[in-house]
């Protein structure tokens, strides 16, 4: 039985994206795959059984059934936190370890999601680089692209975890990257031992959010065209700007939600007509009439939040770079990407496949 622990160099570097790629390719190959989270920090309740939200979702995309207490046996919850720092940590990993082999048991593969990071966990003994080694299992870890790449974070894990790391993927690439990421960070990286099993480039409906998700994560309300809520939104434009500056960058930015002030009728006007997929109103105040009345009959929701527009825009870069993953349609390019993207022989090999 081989085991692969996915883990990062951060949170929210795609965990989630590579694991379910990676468990219905191997599927689609006649494997019998488990799935695993040994950490959980979002705790749910199914039935009469503690989980991991996020555990509960991949077991569900992968079509298993296990004990949700099993395949999470660790759930960080603020009494955890309490007692853990308290120096009241007791042994955490024998359960994990327990439970590893039983849900490995008639498995070709099982794959092992991480938590946050590599290192998340350290304070309870509990972090990705222990139990990498406490279960005997290979390491491949993400590192997504957020202004760079932690490749020194990548090079002192291969010395950490030495031929146990299998290798690295590359996530969420800019088109403006990945030539840099091909002629040299690959390059620099290999030469340290760190294989890149994949250059996965960014896609911009990953990080895409429905607007009636967006308005509740923003805290505001859709006042307009509500029965559009549906509509996705992949990025986002500020228009504190003169008009005519602002259909300029408008032109390049077309699937993206405009964030206004309340009181700029003059912007909200152009961006309805050119088709945003939302405005997103700061500042608490509601627009117009005129503008009330085009985004019905454009079918354009809008959005009203009470943050100013800085605020505003902060919080959704947040969003956008957070979201989780949940959508049909997004977890379908996104196994398509992984398969597309990862090095399965090499990958299958390395990992005892």
């Amino acid at each position: 039985m081989a085991g692969i622990y996915i883990g990062s160099t951060a949170g929210y570097s795609g965990k989630n994206m590579v694991v379910m790629g990676l468990g219905l390719k191997l599927q689609k190959e006649g494997y019998n795959v488990g799935y695993m989270k040994p950490v959980g920090a979002m705790p749910i309740t199914v039935g009469d059984r503690s989980g991991d939200e996020d555990a509960r979702f991949v077991q569900d995309v992968l079509g298993l059934d296990d004990d949700p207490a099993a395949v999470t046996p660790v759930l960080v919850t603020q009494d955890f936190k309490i007692r853990a720092f308290g120096g009241h940590c007791e042994d955490l990993m024998t359960p994990i370890e327990e439970n590893y082999k039983r849900l490995s048991q008639g498995r070709d593969a099982m794959l092992i999601a991480g938590s946050g990071s590599m290192y998340s966990g350290k304070y309870c003994g509990v972090d990705g680089v222990s139990v990498v080694k406490r279960l005997g299992a290979k390491a491949m870890v993400i590192d997504r692209f957020h202004k760079e790449l932690n490749y020194d974070y990548l090079a002192v894990l291969r010395e950490e975890l030495g031929e146990a790391m299998i290798g690295a993927v590359l996530n969420d690439i800019p088109p403006t990257f990945m030539d840099e990421v091909q002629s040299m960070i690959k390059p620099f990286l290999e030469r340290k031992g760190v294989k890149v099993l994949g250059v996965i480039p960014k896609d911009p409906l990953m990080g895409a959010i429905k607007v009636g998700d967006l308005a509740q994560r923003l805290g505001g309300k859709v006042i307009s065209a509500a029965s559009k809520a549906e509509r996705v939104v992949e990025n986002f434009l500020i228009g504190t700007m003169q008009v005519e500056n602002f259909m300029t960058h408008f032109r390049k930015n077309k699937n993206s939600a405009i964030i206004v002030g309340g009181d700029r009728s003059d912007v909200q006007l152009v961006a309805l007509e050119g088709d945003c997929p939302c405005l997103v109103l700061t500042g608490n105040l509601y627009p117009n009439d005129i503008i009330l009345t085009r985004s019905e009959v454009l079918e354009i929701p809008i959005i009203m939040v009470r943050e100013d527009t800085y605020t505003v825009a902060k919080r959704m870069e947040t969003i956008l770079s957070r979201h989780k993953l949940r959508d049909v349609i997004k977890i379908r390019q996104g196994a398509q990407l992984v398969s597309s993207s990862i090095d399965f022989e090499y990958l299958k090999q390395a990992a005892g496949l």
